[in-house]
């Protein structure tokens, strides 16, 4: 990669990804792909290039990646899944008629193009525990139906037109540096912010509620390392599972009180949430992407809940 277009560069994983893609490759152009209204700010405006790229528009998309030379695109816009379950065609129209934009300027521009997928891309037939790399995937939510779709969509692009489309499925991604977004995971986000500022935490699941997750450095991290793997050597290409921690809202609170003393959680279910998450698994096999690129998490909970305490506090 050398000079790299994010659509969605304002969002929870664009802000961070355009940041660590201009550190990595500090000779090229990193172009912050944003939407009106959504604007980049700070040091994310001011330490690279950015453009108005909404990803419903094919002829931005083509624009930037001619103004720049672009060889990769990395395609993050999507409506995160409980949104989406109150704005399904908006979901659709952004992740798969977006993504279709998106790979057809990737076909002519000749650009590489990673996707994310998602846990939510499997569904309550889907092994919930270790849930293999190829299994049966048929979500129940308009999130997962656009997840699977695009999956599909862009191993087709990959195998009839040579456009080099890599995908990882994330787990539920927690930062410190930007507020969850609408996520049926974002309850592992919220949680720590409300550590830190003192108060008691409401959370929307049952105890018992397993889902995967992962530290935000580690999803930056796998990002770009599945796009910089070596073709010769990926049997699969979207998308690849891939794993770092597995708990429920007991053992995260659990874990805070070790170095929150005073922290407090309540239950308060929110069904729609409880009822996406009852669909999704508890836990990944990531064997493939370990194999095929060599992934490998660096974070567990409580390396993760050290270092999100220490930055919230800061902040």
């Amino acid at each position: 990669m050398k000079n790299v277009l994010v659509i969605g560069a304002t969002g929870q994983i664009g802000s961070e990804l355009t940041m660590k893609l201009r550190k990595t490759y500090p000779n090229g152009d990193i172009v912050a792909g944003y939407i009106t209204g959504a604007e980049p700010k700070g040091e994310l405006l001011e330490s690279g290039p950015a453009e108005i790229v909404d990803i419903t528009n094919p002829a931005q998309i083509a624009a930037a990646v001619e103004k720049y030379n672009i060889d990769t695109i990395y395609n993050l816009a999507a409506v995160l899944s409980a949104v989406a379950e109150a704005k399904p065609q908006l979901a659709w129209h952004i992740g798969v008629g977006g993504l279709y934009n998106t790979l057809e300027v990737a076909r002519e521009k000749k650009c590489a193009v990673f996707t994310p997928s998602s846990i939510g891309s499997f569904g309550p037939g889907t092994p919930k525990v270790n849930t293999p790399q190829d299994t049966i995937q048929r979500p129940t939510t308009i999130y997962g139906v656009t997840k699977v779709t695009g999956e599909l969509l862009s191993d087709y692009y990959a195998k009839r037109f040579g456009v080099d489309t890599r995908s990882v499925r994330f787990p539920g991604l927690i930062s410190y540096v930007t507020p969850p977004g609408g996520g049926t995971t974002d309850y592992a986000v919220d949680i720590y912010y409300s550590a830190v500022k003192g108060e008691k935490f409401y959370c929307p699941l049952k105890p018992g509620t397993f889902m995967d997750m992962m530290y935000m450095p580690d999803a930056l991290r796998a990002a770009i390392e599945i796009m910089e793997a070596d073709p010769s050597k990926l049997i699969h290409r979207n998308s690849f599972n891939i794993a770092s921690m597995s708990f429920d809202p007991e053992m995260i609170a659990a874990k805070i009180k070790e170095h929150v003393p005073g922290f407090e959680m309540e239950y308060k279910l929110d069904p729609l949430r409880q009822s996406i998450a009852d669909s999704w698994p508890d836990s990944l096999d990531d064997t493939c992407a370990r194999e095929e690129w060599g992934w490998r998490p660096q974070y567990d909970l409580e390396a993760m809940t050290i270092d999100m305490l220490d930055h919230l506090k800061s902040k």
